[in-house]
């Protein structure tokens, strides 16, 4: 079954909704990675983190790679749902 056409409000509120979604998944899933990443830098730098922190400045790590996510999710996700569907 064939999905409707949406008419143009139609895809500005679809783009702004997954736009919204994307970014704040984004955000918090790349400054999770990123923290990961730090963990694993500090592991090899031979860097002992403080009581309770995951890792030596993972601040940096987290928002570098907050400020990524939430840049890069939202403009992935937009791409593949605007892409023009072949017929079938």
């Amino acid at each position: 079954m064939a999905s409707p056409e949406l008419d143009r409000e139609g895809k500005i509120a679809r783009n702004v909704g997954v736009g919204c979604v994307t970014t704040v998944a984004g955000f918090f899933g790349g400054g999770m990675i990123a923290v990961f990443i730090g963990k694993v830098v500090g592991s090899v730098q031979g860097c002992k983190p403080a009581e309770g922190l995951p890792a030596c400045n993972w601040w940096v790590y987290a928002g570098i790679g907050a400020v990524l996510g939430a840049l890069t999710l939202p403009v992935v996700a937009l791409i593949r749902l605007n892409q023009a569907r072949p017929d079938k």
